[in-house]
């Protein structure tokens, strides 16, 4: 074979050589399981108690999955102290650091929120677009508030009762606003007004002051927004929160749904538009607050973290 005919075929070879190997890299990172962050509810803390079943649960449904729980503390005592006290403006601040400096995190992620973790990471959604959430999953979140604390599950009875007591005699006062989380998202349907004007966070969120287009055009960047009801739910009042209903104004006995919302109608946060683009999605479970078994989770979850 002459020296320009071996020339070709090195030159063939070369090039499968490295279409294969480009190839295979591609296919690899494509079946990598998209990144997974999650933030945890009242009264616990990233990596301990009730969190640890939800990232095992994660890791062992989504093999291969990097799963960042949020700490929001150098401690696990110090999680659970800011779960209660810490200004949730500043979390989630803090959170949208992490995550930008997570270089894990840089190509998307999934994120799930679990309990008042749900309405926390929604504002990572809106307000960090970097790095993009592809999909948010909440559980049991109370994205239209709270009005009420039947139970109040954390390390401390006395920590609970002390937050009744305080929401009971003042939820709207700024030093409370400030330093009570759960005063953050109280929202009272007898004081709309009140509510609407004071409530630094959760009034904010939702548009109800004031209209903010990044927070709808970031928001509406999701793939899905996934919304977990537990139609048992002792722990959240009003339950249709965790769909965004919430009591109609000037009473606590009637709700309603989102659709019915000024927020839904006039779209403050474009969640009209991503229901009618098939982008939301509602799921129930027949059990109490965040109780589900790991097949419900492998059935309706899972399809959404990969």
């Amino acid at each position: 074979m002459s020296a320009h005919g071996r020339g070709w075929i090195l030159v063939i070879f070369w090039f499968f050589f490295v279409w294969e190997t480009v190839s295979w890299k591609t296919t690899s990172n494509d079946t990598e399981p998209v990144p997974v962050v999650i933030w945890h509810g009242m009264g616990d803390s990233c990596c301990k108690a009730f969190t640890l079943k939800f990232i095992k649960l994660v890791k062992e449904t989504v093999p291969g999955s990097y799963v960042l729980s949020l700490k929001i503390g150098k401690s696990a005592t110090e999680e659970i102290e800011n779960s209660y006290f810490m200004n949730v403006n500043h979390q989630v601040e803090m959170v949208c650091n992490i995550l930008s400096n997570d270089k894990k995190l840089q190509n998307g992620y999934n994120a799930m929120g679990f309990s008042q973790g749900g309405q926390f990471i929604r504002a990572v959604a809106q307000r960090c677009p970097s790095p993009a959430m592809k999909n948010l999953i909440t559980f049991g979140a109370q994205h239209q508030g709270v009005y009420g604390l039947p139970h109040c599950p954390g390390e401390s009875s006395h920590i609970c009762n002390w937050i009744r007591k305080m929401l009971n005699l003042g939820a709207y006062s700024s030093p409370i606003q400030q330093h009570l989380v759960q005063a953050e998202y109280w929202h009272d349907p007898l004081n709309e007004d009140l509510y609407r004007n004071n409530s630094i966070f959760l009034a904010e969120i939702n548009q109800e002051r004031r209209i903010n287009e990044s927070y709808k055009e970031n928001l509406m960047k999701l793939n899905k927004f996934v919304m977990v009801k537990f139609l048992k739910d002792l722990t959240v009042d009003p339950v249709d929160s965790e769909w965004f209903g919430f009591y109609k104004a000037g009473q606590a006995k009637d709700t309603y749904s989102l659709q019915e919302s000024v927020l839904y109608q006039e779209d403050r946060l474009g969640l009209k538009a991503m229901d009618e683009a098939g982008k939301l999605e509602f799921l129930t479970v027949d059990g109490d607050h965040l109780q589900f078994s790991k097949k419900w989770f492998i059935n309706n979850i899972v399809p959404y973290l990969k």
